[in-house]
């Protein structure tokens, strides 16, 4: 599994980081699935190699402009390249009622269909190529919610003493039941990829989180997650001077949470512009880096624009060059 980090930023851009935006894929795979859409997404998805043609769906958590204004140019562009394939859009309902409304009064026409999934409404997991998708509510100024990405259609190896045992000869046979067919042997034995396949490896699960004050309403979602991605928009210094969090965490709040639930690999992002992105000026992202570390003593991560990262398949996160 890949994250990969279109826009880091909270509220406004900088010169360093686009508003929020992130893109999760199969590895190799050329599907992928956009989480937020903050104003310039199509902008920072032309400077790498995902296509908006093999899109499968965008996640939107709320309805902050920082994370969907960045909608109607996106699916306006995929139109423009000719894309035919229905699109899945999950989000809160006033994200359809904004793009009802952009459709309504600027004329935009859609080459594809969208289908628009309410995300409070989904009681089951919601099924997209490679990924059950669950959701979780939290606490912000408007609704907003997390979604958790669980691995699907684990790849399973033939069990090669099983199939000697079964008298399955090395060959065609071995292909077809790798390929979930059955086979019949030639003294009428029916042989069928249950009775042959290895037991599959545990599915990976990355949890992306939205604008959220509390933390802990993500403990449920957690439960077996190997990658918690969550917004860090501030320091507790500065929710002091300000006298407010403005409905947002700070990196200590997530830090702590996240050593609780004894998530492996932790990545903060969302970061307020205030936060400069040289760290040797103050304050940087180095004091959210600090305090992070205050509490969490696992595989740390903050996220810039463009940051890759690699789940391996015994998950452990990793930054690809």
């Amino acid at each position: 599994m890949e994250i990969l980090f279109l826009g880091t930023s909270a509220g406004v851009p900088t010169k360093a980081r686009n508003v929020t935006a992130a893109a999760i894929k199969k590895v190799k795979g050329k599907s992928w699935v956009l989480i937020d859409c903050g104003e310039g997404t199509q902008q920072q998805v032309l400077r790498t190699s995902l296509s908006l043609i093999r899109l499968d769906a965008i996640l939107i958590t709320h309805v902050h402009g920082d994370h969907c204004y960045g909608l109607p140019g996106l699916l306006s562009s995929a139109s423009m390249m000719g894309r035919k394939l229905p699109l899945t859009i999950i989000g809160p309902q006033p994200i359809k009622s904004f793009l009802d409304a952009v459709q309504a009064t600027t004329g935009l026409h859609l080459t594809y269909p969208i289908e628009f999934s309410d995300v409070e409404l989904l009681t089951d997991p919601f099924t997209l190529p490679g990924f059950m998708i669950e959701a979780a509510a939290l606490s912000h100024g408007v609704a907003s919610y997390a979604y958790a990405f669980i691995e699907k259609d684990i790849e399973r190896k033939l069990d090669p003493e099983r199939l000697e045992a079964l008298g399955v000869k090395r060959g065609p046979d071995w292909g077809r039941l790798h390929r979930g067919e059955d086979v019949v042997l030639q003294n009428g034995t029916r042989v069928t990829r249950d009775e042959v396949l290895l037991p599959g490896r545990r599915s990976r699960k990355v949890v992306i989180a939205g604008d959220n004050d509390s933390p802990g309403l993500l403990e449920r979602l957690c439960e077996g997650a190997d990658v918690l991605v969550h917004e860090a928009t501030y320091t507790q210094d500065v929710v002091e001077r300000l006298g407010t969090n403005n409905r947002h965490s700070t990196a200590g709040d997530v830090a702590s949470f996240a050593q609780r639930i004894d998530v492996t690999n932790l990545v903060l992002t969302h970061f307020s512009p205030r936060y400069q992105y040289d760290r040797r000026t103050s304050p940087s992202i180095a004091d959210i880096e600090n305090e992070a570390w205050q509490y969490y003593q696992g595989r740390l991560f903050l996220a810039d624009d463009f940051a890759h990262y690699q789940l391996s398949r015994e998950g452990e996160l990793s930054q690809k060059e």
